[in-house]
C-alpha cells in the first residue's frame, strides 16, 4: 500500500515538472532571449507575434517544393544537345494558374495612360513603351488583319493570352502587378487613407512597394494624409519604434514580388508531379504536363479529345472541324483545356511563355543544385548626399532604348533608383564578387574568348559570345533622331549574348515535340512574337508546405 502510494506521488510530480516544463518553455508573446514580453505598451520589440502564413496573391496557386530531373526530354530528334539532365531542388512557390491574359495586361496600359497621359511628351515613351507589338501577327504571304487590329482590344479576346510582349515588358508589368497588389493590402486593411490608389495618385505622386518599406515618407509623392489616412494608422502610430507609424517587412503584411518564374521553376511546376506515386514517373519518364505520353485523352468520356492548343501538321493548327477539332486555330481562352496536377493551365501549348533566365546551351549543376537560376544582376539603392534613398523623380526617369529602336521606362517615378554593387560592397566575399553574373563560370568551348573562330580585331578581346553588336543612339549630327546601325559583319557566329532570354513550352504555332516541359529555346529580350506569352510567379517566404488542418477522423479522442 504504502509503494503504490509513493509510486502514485512520483508519478503526480512527473506530470507537474513536465507541464511546468511545457509552459515555461512556451513563450507565447515574450522574448527567448530575454524574457521581456513583445509588443508591450510601457515598451519592448514589437512583432507580428499573430503571424500565421503567406497569403495566396491574386491569380496565384501554390506550388509545393522538390526534387526533379530537371532537362530530361522524352524526345531529341533536333541533336542539338540543348538539355542535359540535372537533379535540381526547387524552393516552394506560387504561379499564375493561367497565362496572363489579354485583359490583365489591358489594365495594366490603362493605369499607364491614366497616371503618365502620353499626350504630354515628358511621358509618351512611358505608355509607348509599354504596348504589345500588335504587328507581330503579320505574315508576308498571309492574311492575319484581323488579328492584328483586334487580338489585344477587342472584348472576344479579352481572356486569351496576350502576345507580343518581349521579356523586358514582362518584367515591367510584374513590377506595375506587385505595387497595385500591396496597395491594394494597405488600403483593405485600413492603413492608407481610402481610396488612395485613386484619388491620390499621379505622375508625381505613386505608390511603390520597395519605396514603402525603404522610405515610406516619400510614397505618394510624400502626402502623408494618404500614407497615414487610414482608420488603422493610429494603432501603428503607437507602437515605440521610430517607423511604427507605417508597415514594416516584419509586420507580414505585404506579398513578395511578382515576377517571371525561372527556368527550373517553369519546368517543375509544368511536369506537375505532386500526385504522382509511380518511381519510373518521378525519375523522368513523364513527357507532359499531363499523365501519360499521348496528346489525346484517353478517358470513357472525352476520348480521343487533343489536350492542349499546338499544331499537328502541315497546314494543320487545330484539325478537322468537328469532333476531331482541338477548339482553336490560334490561340485559345484561358482554361479551354484541364489543368495539371499543381492546378495550372495551359503548361503545353497555346502559348509558349518567357521565363526569368538568360539563354545557355548547358546548366550548370556541378555548382548549383538549389534554387538554380542564370541572370543575376546584383543592385543596391541608390543613396543621396544627406543619407536618404534616391527616389525617381518625373524629371529623371530611367529609359531604355532597344535594339529595335524602341524606348522603354524601366524604372518610373516613385521607384527606387538601383546602382550596381561595387568592390566595396564584395570585398572579402566568397559567395559573389561582381554585380553582373550572367556570364558566371560559361566556359563551354565554343562560348570562351579564346575560340579560334573568334577573334575579330573590331571587337573587345574579353567577349563572351561571337554575337552581333547593333548600335542604336542618338544621332551624331541631330541628337533629337535616332541613329540605327545593323551589324553587317559575316563573321558572327551565334545570336547568344547576355540578353538572351529563354522561353519554355510549346505553342499554338508548334508542334507536339515542343510540349515536353524539359524543351528549350531562346530569343533576345527585346523581341516579340505572336506565339510567346508569359506568367507571374512569386516566392514563398516561411515554410515549405502550407499549413493544412488535421480531417476530422484523424484528429485524436480525447
Amino acid at each position: 500500500m504504502k509503494k503504490a502510494f509513493i509510486f502514485r506521488s512520483l508519478m503526480a510530480l512527473s506530470v507537474s515538472v513536465l507541464l511546468f516544463s511545457c509552459t515555461k518553455n512556451d513563450y507565447g508573446s515574450s522574448s527567448r532571449a530575454t524574457g521581456w514580453k513583445y509588443n508591450s505598451k510601457d515598451g519592448g520589440f514589437q512583432v507580428a507575434t499573430n503571424y500565421k502564413e503567406q497569403e495566396t496573391g491574386p491569380g496565384l496557386v501554390f506550388i509545393e517544393g522538390g526534387t526533379f530531373t530537371m532537362g530530361r526530354v522524352q524526345d531529341d530528334v533536333m541533336h542539338d544537345w540543348n538539355n542535359t539532365p540535372t537533379q535540381q531542388h526547387v524552393q516552394s512557390f506560387y504561379m499564375d494558374e493561367t497565362e496572363v491574359t489579354n485583359i490583365m495586361y489591358l489594365e495594366y496600359l490603362d493605369w499607364l495612360k491614366g497616371v503618365y497621359p502620353p499626350t504630354e511628351p515628358k511621358y509618351r515613351n512611358i505608355y509607348y513603351g509599354a504596348l504589345p507589338d500588335t504587328l507581330v501577327w503579320r505574315n508576308r504571304l498571309g492574311f492575319n488583319e484581323m488579328m492584328t487590329n483586334n487580338y489585344l482590344r477587342h472584348p472576344a479576346y479579352a481572356n486569351y493570352p496576350v502576345v507580343g510582349v518581349n521579356w523586358i515588358q514582362a518584367v515591367e508589368f510584374s513590377n506595375w502587378r506587385t505595387n497595385r497588389v500591396n496597395e491594394r493590402i494597405l488600403e483593405e486593411e485600413q492603413v492608407i487613407k481610402e481610396n488612395a490608389p485613386f484619388e491620390d495618385v499621379s505622375a508625381e505622386s505613386t505608390f511603390d512597394t520597395e519605396t514603402y518599406l525603404n522610405a515610406p515618407s516619400q510614397t505618394y509623392g510624400g502626402n502623408d494624409e494618404a500614407i497615414r489616412g487610414g482608420k488603422k494608422s493610429e494603432q501603428y502610430e503607437k507602437r515605440n519604434d521610430s517607423t511604427g507609424l507605417y508597415i514594416q517587412r516584419k509586420d507580414g503584411l505585404l506579398l513578395p514580388k511578382y515576377r517571371l518564374p525561372t527556368e527550373a521553376e517553369w519546368e517543375y511546376a509544368a511536369l506537375g508531379l505532386v500526385e504522382i506515386r509511380s518511381y519510373n514517373i518521378y525519375r523522368g519518364r513523364k513527357k507532359y504536363p499531363w499523365s501519360g505520353k499521348y496528346t489525346r485523352s484517353g478517358k470513357r468520356r472525352s476520348r480521343g479529345d487533343q489536350l492542349a492548343n499546338f499544331k499537328q501538321g502541315d497546314g494543320d493548327y487545330g484539325g478537322i472541324a468537328g469532333w476531331s477539332d482541338d477548339g482553336a486555330d490560334i490561340t485559345a481562352p484561358v482554361k479551354s483545356y484541364d489543368p495539371n496536377d499543381y492546378g495550372l493551365y495551359d503548361m503545353a501549348g497555346n502559348v509558349a511563355e518567357w521565363v526569368a533566365d538568360v539563354y545557355r546551351p548547358i546548366v550548370d549543376d556541378e555548382y548549383n543544385d538549389f534554387n538554380y537560376y542564370r541572370g543575376n544582376v546584383y543592385t543596391k539603392n541608390a543613396i543621396n548626399p544627406d543619407g536618404t534613398v534616391k527616389v525617381v523623380m518625373t524629371d529623371s526617369i530611367v529609359y531604355d532604348t532597344l535594339s529595335n529602336g524602341k524606348i522603354i521606362a524601366r524604372v518610373l517615378p516613385g521607384g527606387i533608383l538601383q546602382v550596381p554593387i561595387t568592390d566595396e560592397d564584395t570585398y572579402m566575399r566568397t559567395n559573389f564578387t561582381d554585380s553582373d553574373n550572367r556570364n558566371y563560370r560559361d566556359g563551354d568551348k565554343s562560348s570562351s574568348r579564346y575560340f579560334e573562330g573568334y577573334q575579330d580585331e573590331n571587337l573587345p578581346n574579353r567577349r563572351m559570345y561571337n554575337a552581333p553588336i547593333h548600335y542604336v543612339g542618338p544621332d551624331a549630327e541631330d541628337s533629337t533622331k535616332l541613329e540605327r546601325r545593323y551589324d553587317e559583319s559575316s563573321k558572327r557566329t551565334t545570336i547568344v549574348d547576355d540578353n538572351v532570354r529563354v522561353y519554355k513550352g510549346g505553342s499554338w504555332k508548334d508542334r507536339a515535340y515542343w510540349l515536353d516541359p524539359a524543351q528549350r529555346r531562346f530569343l533576345p529580350q527585346d523581341m516579340a512574337t505572336d506565339y510567346i506569352g508569359f506568367r507571374n510567379a512569386m516566392s514563398r517566404v516561411g515554410t515549405k508546405a502550407r499549413k493544412k488542418k488535421t480531417p476530422r477522423h484523424q484528429k485524436p479522442r480525447r
